[in-house]
């Protein structure tokens, strides 16, 4: 009987999900982990993979436009087929998927296909799906179920008026025109992608600056790097009385107390997401929650013993590398091999051009917070490689504790952004200083010169600027 016993059954097969399960697999446990869709959940499916797929047309097809500056032509006008560009997305995301499904046959884990309804924390049982009616006994439960987009109450998504990412993914025809409704890194992401495609891109922000989440010179930035490539840029701005047509979508734009009638082929819905519990708990297991989100301790355990929780279910941020490492805390904390700790440094990405990448504090939260700093800044066009690419928009800025220089924040607009933040991230988890960074030979030329630049700029001392 106690062969039938997993010692960890994992509810969601995202990132928190499949890591956790094959992670317990290589630790030699019996594990099952149940996913309702497919293995990659929201990131590998409808998320991370699929929209960067996407990116990278737009940013190919944008590039053709520029030919002549690195001296080469082609005949005739660039094309593209949209069709083909989304169903590139989708064969990427089934790639990886498949991936995954693959890692979980080579770490035992069982992998079952179906919605999981935890009945306790001990006994998982599949509602529906391929496996529908299976019951699997457990020790212990890992609640990975993630997120979902949030929507508007009244507002039905159709996914050809009204959409959210999900629906976006899988457009079989690109909108002439569009009001994206959001500015975090999903509507700012799509608002690149369609822009470069030729769709008149509205993006509408509530709060006052696009990509609230970063640092206010970023963002703002950024907002004048999209108004340059055509996209119309609207913060501290609301969207009421939206009302879905045959031929559009009619809303009004609110700011203060003027209002602006406007019309535009489809809506695209990117404010925020909802914490996906639903269906997954049965009416008996009530784990204590916060804004809907299971609340969880150091160790990531639930208030119910043996229930545990990873991921965006557990709370913001809601990335998928937080979700992994999350997830991997728990696991290992759970069978004694390491002791968990909660997130502390990480990086956030947004992937549209030019590419925005952060971590730790913002100068906002250090001023306000009051502690002092001093900032290094550096441009992407007084570094060599950046111009000598033709990508030289952008900067690159390091806050640091004004006594001892330790890394308090660095925040990069630019090219290949995303990449770049890894060392910064590095250098905070090992309590580096910007003397440290400084200090590092980096390689010339290469874009890495400019994050010890800008930690050099801290104290005056960049040579290029």
């Amino acid at each position: 009987m106690s062969e039938n016993i997993y010692d960890l059954v994992v509810v969601g097969g995202g990132p928190a999900g499949y890591a956790g399960a094959i992670r317990a697999g290589q630790l030699g446990k019996k594990v099952a982990c149940v996913e309702s869709e497919r293995a990659g959940g929201t990131c590998l499916n409808w998320g991370c993979i699929p929209t960067k797929t996407l990116l990278k047309s737009a940013e190919l097809y944008q590039n053709l436009s520029r030919l002549s500056e690195y001296g080469l032509s082609v005949e005739g006008k660039a094309s593209f087929d949209f069709e083909k560009i989304v169903a590139r997305s989708r064969a990427v995301s089934d790639r990886m998927a498949g991936g995954v499904e693959f890692l979980f046959k080579k770490n035992k884990v069982d992998y079952v296909r179906g919605r999981g309804l935890v009945k306790s924390a001990g006994e998982v049982e599949v509602t529906d799906g391929p496996d529908k009616g299976k019951v699997l006994k457990t020790k212990n439960v890992l609640v990975a179920t993630g997120t979902k987009a949030r929507q508007l109450p009244g507002l039905p998504v159709d996914g050809v008026r009204v959409m959210t990412s999900h629906e976006a993914l899988v457009m079989k025809k690109r909108p002439e025109s569009i009001v994206i409704v959001g500015a975090g890194a999903i509507g700012v992401e799509f608002a690149y992608f369609l822009n470069a495609l030729g769709t008149k891109v509205t993006l509408v922000e509530m709060l006052d600056q696009i990509l609230p989440v970063e640092d206010a010179e970023v963002a703002a930035f950024l907002a004048r790097s999209y108004k340059k490539q055509g996209i119309e840029v609207r913060v501290g701005t609301k969207v009421e009385n939206i009302v879905p047509g045959e031929a559009g979508v009619v809303m009004e734009l609110v700011k203060g107390d003027k209002r602006e009638a406007v019309t535009a082929e489809s809506l695209l819905l990117s404010i925020g997401v909802v914490p996906n519990l639903d269906g997954v708990l049965a009416p008996d297991v009530k784990p204590e929650l916060e804004r809907g989100y299971l609340k969880v301790d150091g160790a990531y355990r639930t208030s119910l013993p043996g229930l545990y929780g990873a991921g965006d279910i557990i709370g913001p941020p809601w990335l998928a590398h937080v979700a992994t490492y999350e997830a991997v805390q728990a696991v290992g904390g759970l069978f004694g091999v390491l002791k968990p700790k909660r997130v502390g440094v990480f990086p956030g990405c947004t992937y549209c051009h030019p590419q925005v990448a952060s971590v730790g504090a913002t100068e906002k939260k250090l001023k306000d917070a009051g502690i002092p700093y001093k900032a290094g800044k550096f441009p992407f066009t007084a570094s060599g490689k950046a111009v000598a690419a033709g990508e030289a928009e952008g900067f690159i800025k390091v806050l640091s504790g004004e006594k001892f220089g330790e890394i308090l924040g660095a925040h990069i607009v630019g090219p290949d952004a995303t990449e770049l933040i890894a060392e910064y991230a590095l250098a905070m988890n090992c309590e580096l200083t910007v003397d440290d960074i400084h200090a590092t030979i980096h390689a010339h030329p290469t874009l890495s010169e400019a994050l010890g630049e800008a930690a050099a700029a801290t104290h005056n001392e960049a040579i290029h600027i």
